[in-house]
């Protein structure tokens, strides 16, 4: 079996690592990979041998000509699946380009938002199969009116190995300046308005006056950043707010943290999340998109309504007032993402997929 991969992120994202993670357990099991990403993108990086690794230029939405590029691709390495893993014109040229040369495609929708049933219809009758990351992701696809025998939830996963050994606690207070005795709350997402970042500025002053050792740091970076520092300048949260950028380095940060807050509009599932959890934090999530498929209420953190800001400070207020119970909550964590969210489990997933689609072709 090959199977040729269309990741058209140029960065390091929750999607694209992903993607290493299914290639490389593939080629573990036997199975051939072509990865196919855009020139100087980070992914390319990551895979290594026995991946055959292809660049094409790929331009986004309007990049019509990507169906001749990712046409001619299928034709040079002849795969028996295209599965293609991002959008950016990756999805329907991807999908366009595999009709024309009769291979089966399957497709990774990783975002819950919805779209019009007359897209859904014509979009989604064009793959073999959908593979959603979350529960909530294939209830979207379910009421636009998509085949129910075409979808398959596959979670994504982590390597949680790699976030349970964290730096010393003085360690993080120096790298990102954050005061000794301060309680920190981690934001990891990138900057933009579904994230929900202006939620948690909204609750911060109230929180102080309660908690006046809290200190938030803020993992990501995104096009949002001057207006979400501005809002920290405007409601005088300077020195309890620090902008760390976007880390490669977080499996040695996460673990350090006291409680992880999550107050997204949308959200496909969260990678953070698994992340955080695999590294024993508490977690502050809304009920948003698959975001309650990691955050299990009163088990591993708390779930709050999405948009809610009194709910939010309420349930912030309440972990940050226990300790012991965020710990508890941290431990559990850790067991929710070996048992539901390993590498292996999604690769297998994957794979199962496949065969299915092939066995239909």
């Amino acid at each position: 079996m090959k199977i040729m991969h269309v990741e058209a992120g140029r960065h390091l994202y929750g999607g694209a690592r992903q993607v290493v993670h299914i290639i490389d357990g593939l080629n573990q099991l036997g199975v051939k990979n072509v990865l196919v990403c855009p020139p100087e993108s980070e992914i390319a990086s990551q895979v290594e041998s026995p991946t055959e690794l292809d660049e094409v230029v790929m331009k986004g939405d309007l990049d019509i000509f990507l169906i001749w590029r990712i046409l001619k691709t299928i034709q040079k390495h002849d795969p028996d699946i295209v599965h293609l893993h991002s959008r950016r014109g990756a999805d329907v040229f991807g999908g366009l380009a595999a009709k024309l040369a009769h291979v089966p495609t399957v497709l990774s929708r990783r975002v819950d938002n919805p779209e019009s049933e007359w897209v859904s219809k014509h979009k989604y009758g064009m793959y073999d199969h959908v593979i959603t990351i979350s529960e909530a992701i294939k209830r979207v696809l379910l009421s636009q009116q998509v085949d129910a025998e075409k979808i398959t939830c596959v979670h994504s996963s982590i390597v949680a190995s790699e976030f349970q050994f964290p730096a010393e606690r003085i360690r993080f207070k120096e790298e990102f300046g954050v005061a000794e005795d301060a309680v920190v709350i981690g934001v990891i997402a990138q900057l933009i308005k579904r994230k929900g970042h202006r939620y948690l500025f909204e609750v911060l002053p109230a929180l102080i006056q309660r908690h006046p050792d809290v200190q938030v740091v803020i993992f990501g970076q995104g096009p949002l950043e001057k207006e979400l520092k501005d809002q920290v300048a405007r409601l005088e949260l300077a020195s309890h707010v620090t902008f760390a950028g976007f880390r490669t380095d977080l499996p040695r940060w996460l673990g350090c943290l006291d409680l992880v807050v999550h107050p997204v509009d949308m959200e496909g599932l969260g990678v953070s999340l698994l992340q955080a959890a695999a590294a024993g934090v508490a977690i502050i999530g809304t009920n948003a998109g698959g975001v309650p498929e990691v955050v299990h209420h009163g088990e591993n953190g708390l779930i709050v309504e999405t948009g809610d800001t009194d709910h939010l400070e309420r349930a912030i207020d309440e972990l940050l007032s226990d300790p012991t119970r965020r710990k508890v909550m941290g431990e559990n964590g850790k067991q929710i993402v070996s048992s539901d969210f390993s590498v292996e489990k999604m690769v297998v997933g994957n794979l199962e997929v496949y065969q299915r689609v092939l066995a239909k072709a």
